[in-house]
């Protein structure tokens, strides 16, 4: 995630919500931010919801923010999160080359 889409999840989020611009930034860069580190160095792939509710547990403890607080910005800014957990998801495995699709050595059936 640029610096710019998380400007703009910040703008969209404190105009959505009566919060401050400062604490739903901080917000954001922490849940976002735990949130591409996984997408990063993840092996495994996570539901959605597991995910949502892992990020959502660091940023509490991250910022001390109350859980409601916490759990609205994030419901908020859910179209930036969707496309980090796409991204996620849809990265190869930390070590692993993606294939081109070929069977490379395979014999012919």
């Amino acid at each position: 995630m640029t610096d710019q889409e998380l400007n703009r999840a910040i703008q969209y989020v404190t105009a959505s919500t009566s919060y401050a611009r400062e604490t739903v930034g901080d917000i954001l860069k922490t849940g976002l931010g735990e949130l591409t580190e996984l997408a990063a160095q993840s092996t495994r792939q996570f539901e959605r919801d597991a995910l949502l509710e892992y990020v959502s547990q660091w940023t509490i403890r991250r910022t001390g923010q109350p859980e409601p607080l916490v759990r609205e910005v994030l419901g908020c800014a859910g179209r930036w999160l969707d496309e980090v957990y796409e991204e996620l998801n849809a990265a190869p495995p930390a070590g692993e080359e993606s294939s081109s699709g070929e069977d490379e050595g395979a014999e012919p059936v």
